[in-house]
């Protein structure tokens, strides 16, 4: 039998549809599991979705050899011990010039620490992001390499045809950078993906405890939104989630679904990352600590029982026009994420000398990812606008549309309060703008208490230099 072009290590469903979208876009690809019948499983599927080119090999040797030189093999395992249990197997086959790449959610530290050793033996190593779920990884993916520049050239003809295809601005695949950029993009994504997700549960939670709209409704609402500017894989999706019905007793399956929300980590890395690197992130660290507050479900109930009481502001409910507040003040609150995940982005990429480019990295979520919406195309055509632009609030165009849509913003936020309905995301966006579009802020206050209390100086406003005061001691003369 003739090489393939490229192996695949780790067939779990993920593995098993990129592997079936590389043989569909006409690459032949061998496919290894340490698991065997995922081998059997994975060769079984590919026959039946078109005899695509999919051969499966049971030992590690046999699946290295039966590539073509250099080899390329992806990994698509769960992140840490086992990525190094992988790559021990396959490199212990694998000659110079090979390459491994990891398409796993892995932290970048591990992904740039593999690379090093890797390039001891001779090995090249690229940590690609890789999003889109089971679906994307099936028909279409955004993909984020980073890492070896030669090992992405290795298979940028793979990647380019795997990769999800946008009419008006190709395939969403570039290489990211040096070192573990793209699994820090990746991570990022995942946590605006995070803020995005938190934004629209609390629409709904706006929308069905305040307006009382019913999940027929919500569909209808949803299903409109995603005709316009918020048009977007998850409005989409959430549109489809209040169409079903529950088909294990009456009603809607979301009104069945446990109010407790999972996470895999990438979430609370991207806030860990956010608070080294000091860069604001609010929205996005909501999101998380709403998740964290999720999981307390039985802590709740009980909390429940003890604040027990009518919140509401019982004051009569204008239907549409709560509608068309809410969309607004999504969409608003929904900039901030972006802006934020793409500072985190930035100030990392500063720091490690990334060179990483804003615009290119929004042009790649516009298809295949879970993020993918209509107005990143906008986001990237201000980062080409101004690639040094400081924040994404402050490019003309969407400064206009968070002052067009500012009153209805501070409307749904003061009504959820006055309702007693947690907004954390909506909220902190706000105090985010608020925060950043006011040229002084009541810092001058907190300074002057560490100059207090530790002597840790400050800046004055009138004159240039660093100073301390004996608050302390002339506070005490004041008083006697």
């Amino acid at each position: 039998m003739a090489l393939t072009r490229i192996g695949l290590a780790g067939l779990a469903v993920m593995g098993q549809n990129l592997a079936l979208n590389i043989a569909e876009k006409g690459f032949p690809i061998s496919v290894y599991n340490r698991t065997t019948s995922k081998v059997d499983e994975t060769v079984q599927r590919a026959k039946a979705e078109g005899n695509l080119p999919v051969y499966g090999y049971h030992d590690p040797a046999s699946f290295v050899n039966s590539i073509q030189k250099p080899r390329v093999v992806v990994m698509l395992v769960k992140a840490g011990a086992p990525v190094d249990q992988t790559i021990a197997t396959l490199a212990a086959h694998l000659e110079q010039g090979d390459c491994i790449i990891d398409g796993g959610n892995e932290w970048y530290e591990n992904t740039e620490r593999r690379e090093k050793a890797m390039e001891e033996c001779g090995l090249l190593y690229l940590g690609m992001g890789v999003s889109g779920g089971e679906e994307g990884a099936r028909n279409g993916p955004s993909l984020m390499p980073g890492g070896s520049f030669e090992a992405y050239k290795y298979i940028e003809d793979i990647l380019l045809k795997v990769a999800a295809q946008v009419p008006d601005s190709g395939p969403c695949v570039t290489y990211i950078g040096k070192g573990g950029s793209g699994n820090f993009v990746k991570m990022v994504h995942n946590g605006i993906e995070y803020g995005d997700m938190q934004l629209i549960a609390e629409a709904y939670d706006v929308l069905k405890s305040v307006g009382k709209l019913t999940n027929s409704e919500l569909q209808q609402v949803f299903s409109e939104w995603n005709k316009g500017e918020l048009l977007s894989f998850l409005i989409e999706i959430t549109a489809d989630i209040f169409s079903i019905k529950d088909d294990q007793g009456e009603g809607y399956l979301v009104d069945k679904v446990l109010d407790k929300t999972g996470m895999k980590g990438t979430g609370k890395w991207t806030v860990q990352q956010a608070a080294e690197l000091s860069v604001a992130a609010p929205t996005i660290e909501a999101s998380l600590d709403s998740r964290f507050l999720s999981g307390l479900k039985d802590e709740r109930v009980e909390a429940s029982k003890i604040f027990q009481g009518d919140f509401s502001s019982n004051l009569p409910v204008d239907k549409a026009q709560l509608i068309d507040d809410v969309r607004q003040a999504l969409y608003a609150s929904k900039i901030c994420s972006y802006a934020q995940g793409m500072n985190i982005i930035k100030a990392k990429s500063m720091e490690k000398g990334w060179n990483l480019n804003l615009g290119e990295l929004a042009r790649i979520w516009k298809g295949g990812c879970i993020i993918r919406a209509i107005f990143l195309d906008r986001i990237k055509k201000a980062y080409d606008r101004n690639p040094d632009l400081a924040n994404l609030l402050v490019d003309p165009e969407f400064a206009q549309e968070i002052l067009d849509r500012q009153a209805a913003w501070r409307r749904v936020v003061c009504l959820a309060i006055n309702n007693g309905v947690s907004t954390p995301g909506m909220s902190a966006s706000l105090a985010y703008f608020d925060s950043y579009r006011r040229d002084r802020l009541p810092a001058n206050l907190v300074q002057a208490q560490r100059d207090y209390f530790g002597a840790h100086t400050y800046e004055r406003v009138d004159m240039p230099g660093s100073y301390h005061t004996e608050w302390f001691k002339i506070a005490r003369n004041l008083k006697s």
